[in-house]
């Protein structure tokens, strides 16, 4: 497979290296692809500010940006604050995208989302399902702002031939992850609930919905590694996935959570909360025709994470 781009030797601006998905993308650089790393915390630099990250580029001349910072959440958070996740994040592409092209950086990877998809695109969710039917309604508003950081580098790259993209990863989890259950996503929430049942002893741990809704999560790592990869082997115009090809139903998951947790109380399901889309599983057949591969099994994935969430977390959860 012929490499498009380097990395190799580059100035790597990672926007967001303090999320998940960012502290994975500076490991994976660090690991597999040497480059100077550029990074900016939000006391330095508000990534909202338009003239604040154009003062920033040109300061810093990185020649690659990978855009992995945004405001996220899970069901409860994107329900509850639905204008913070539009403009926050439509601020944001904004600044750092348009930001980026103006100062000349050469290539840019725009991290968006699987909920871009409709709430009934059939399984598995191929690139070409996007705008074709309505969104899940409890997280349209994030879901819109990410379908418009797709169409930002899709324009430059119609327009003026910037050689930007732009790439879907399915769910994700991992160390780094948001262990708050008022905004965290399903595993770490689901995590965060065995943990503390156990502690406390605690005879059942409830989950949201019917457990019935189905899902594919990818360990962070796998996602950094997919993601290096399109920077160097992808430069379409559409977006691209990156997946698995498999997925497990919320009961499923709750249980495979509970068995590395190694709690052994029951499990009881609250059908009066939302399920949220009936199923989400990506095709990245795309991704992985260029010669990509995941490694990191869901088991072996969640026992690394919450032995991480024990290191970190547990003394507070």
């Amino acid at each position: 497979m012929q490499q498009l781009h380097t990395l190799a030797g580059k100035r790597v601006f990672v926007a967001g290296h303090r999320g998940m998905v960012g502290q994975a993308i500076v490991r994976a650089l660090g690991a597999e692809n040497p480059a100077e790393v550029l990074t900016a915390t939000r006391n330095e630099l508000d990534l909202r500010d338009r003239a604040a990250v154009k003062t920033w580029l040109a300061a810093h001349k990185p020649d690659v940006v990978f855009l992995a910072a945004a405001r996220v959440g899970g069901i409860l958070a994107n329900d509850t604050y639905p204008s913070e996740f539009l403009f926050d994040n439509l601020e944001l592409e904004t600044a750092v995208i348009r930001g980026a092209f103006e100062a000349d950086v050469e290539r840019l990877v725009f991290l968006g989302s699987s909920c871009i998809y409709p709430k009934m695109a059939p399984q598995p969710m191929a690139e070409d399902a996007l705008l074709t039917g309505p969104l899940e309604p409890t997280n349209e508003w994030y879901a819109i702002a990410k379908i418009a950081g797709i169409k930002m580098c899709q324009a430059l790259k119609r327009q003026y031939g910037a050689h930007y993209i732009s790439v879907m990863p399915t769910n994700l989890y991992g160390p780094g992850d948001n262990f708050d259950l008022a905004s965290s996503h399903v595993i770490p929430a689901l995590m965060r609930k065995a943990h503390d049942a156990k502690v406390a002893g605690a005879p059942q741990m409830v989950i949201w919905g019917s457990g019935q809704p189905r899902r594919e999560f990818m360990h962070v790592d796998d996602c950094a590694s997919g993601i290096l990869h399109a920077a160097r082997f992808y430069d379409g115009y559409e977006h691209i996935n990156i997946g698995l090809g498999t997925d497990v139903t919320i009961r499923e998951l709750a249980e495979l959570v509970m068995d590395v947790v190694g709690y052994t109380g029951a499990l009881v399901t609250d059908p009066t909360k939302p399920d949220g889309t009936p199923r989400k599983l990506m095709d990245g057949a795309r991704l992985k025709a260029l010669g990509w591969q995941h490694q990191i099994s869901l088991r072996e994935g969640l026992a690394s994470t919450y032995d991480w969430f024990v290191e970190h977390h547990a003394a507070t959860a």
